[in-house]
């Protein structure tokens, strides 16, 4: 009896198995919902796939919701979170990654650029060729050239310098993820579009890409203003930053501090020194605080304490901080 139970549970787990995840962040994306969800359905029950579609309205302020609302009674694959207001991106896909629970993380935009066609063999790239992430690079693209295209060459091949990851198209929202590598990252702010990076020194080497098909925006108008040119760079340092000394901030400040202290400190040696040398061999000398160096040596060793200070309290502060990932849910499905 305890062996058949055991066998009925077994059974169990492997019915409940869901092959794929659709993470989807929405905002004012009520034209495109039903279409994009209908053929997210179609493409993945033609392949046998059992599969979830996971939405997360980003507080839209149209009829977003409650077009959510009616998908989701018409198909009980598609799972839904509203936000109480605007949260970004980066929340939308913390959120959804932490309900996702396919085998495999398909991310993809709400606004039909992206190409459901596409899932398949992102799933494949997966699961049969052992990647742990696959971004898609949209090679044809239809933004604006002067705005969107040009930045974005621009934007990721200095990505690509830094991180020394070999990707052409790091902001693509269409991307497929193992489940141990979303469940072992953690996205907040806008470092949304440096998965990739945060995957990477989370140890999980294995990224490639695969060219997708970009469609024209059928619906509706683009999300992103010209503040991302600002904040996209400031995010790179400041996800290359954490990544590296994150967890022990000390590493970085105690290191740069003791070394700026050291110099300081020399040159408060040299002074001290040359003074008694001058003394003791009867040679013209000047007061201590006439000199230069005394002043540079006083600056270097006031910085390197404060270095040391920031890393001290960095460590504390780590180690206490609150979650990062702060939002309210308003309703779920």
């Amino acid at each position: 009896m305890i062996r058949l139970n055991k066998i009925c549970k077994a059974l169990n787990r492997i019915m409940d198995k869901i092959d794929i995840s659709v993470v989807i962040p929405v905002v004012n994306e009520e034209e495109s919902l039903q279409e994009l969800t209908q053929w997210i359905s179609k493409v993945l029950v033609e392949q046998q796939f059992t599969y979830e579609i996971i939405l997360i309205d980003d507080g839209s302020t149209d009829r977003s919701w409650e077009v959510i609302r009616n998908i989701s009674q018409d198909d009980n694959s598609v799972k839904a979170i509203k936000f109480t207001r605007n949260y970004g991106k980066a929340a939308g896909l913390y959120c959804g990654f932490e309900k996702a629970q396919g085998e495999v993380i398909i991310t993809m935009d709400g606004d039909l650029q992206d190409n459901p066609e596409e899932i398949p063999a992102l799933y494949k790239m997966v699961i049969d060729e052992g990647y742990d992430l696959v971004s898609g690079w949209k090679k044809k693209r239809y933004d604006p050239v002067f705005t969107k295209n040009i930045p974005s060459k621009f934007y990721n091949w200095t990505v690509r310098k830094i991180s020394k990851i070999r990707i052409h198209d790091m902001n693509c929202g269409l991307k497929a993820y193992r489940q141990k590598v979303v469940k072992s990252i953690e996205v907040y702010g806008e470092m949304h579009r440096y998965i990739p990076v945060l995957a990477k020194w989370a140890g999980f080497h294995k990224i490639g890409e695969k060219v997708v098909q970009h469609q024209e925006r059928k619906y509706g108008k683009t999300k992103y203003g010209l503040e991302r040119f600002i904040r996209g760079p400031l995010d790179l340092l400041s996800v290359m930053f954490i990544s590296k000394f994150g967890k022990s901030p000390m590493h970085f400040f105690g290191t740069w501090g003791t070394l700026v202290f050291i110099l300081g400190f020399a040159a408060a040696l040299y002074v001290g020194v040359n003074k008694l040398y001058r003394l003791k061999n009867g040679l013209p000398t000047i007061l201590v605080t006439q000199s230069p160096y005394f002043y540079i040596a006083l600056v270097l060793m006031i910085i390197g304490v404060q270095l040391f200070t920031a890393g001290f309290l960095g460590d504390l502060i780590s180690r206490k901080a609150p979650n990062r990932n702060e939002y309210t849910i308003d309703e779920e499905i």
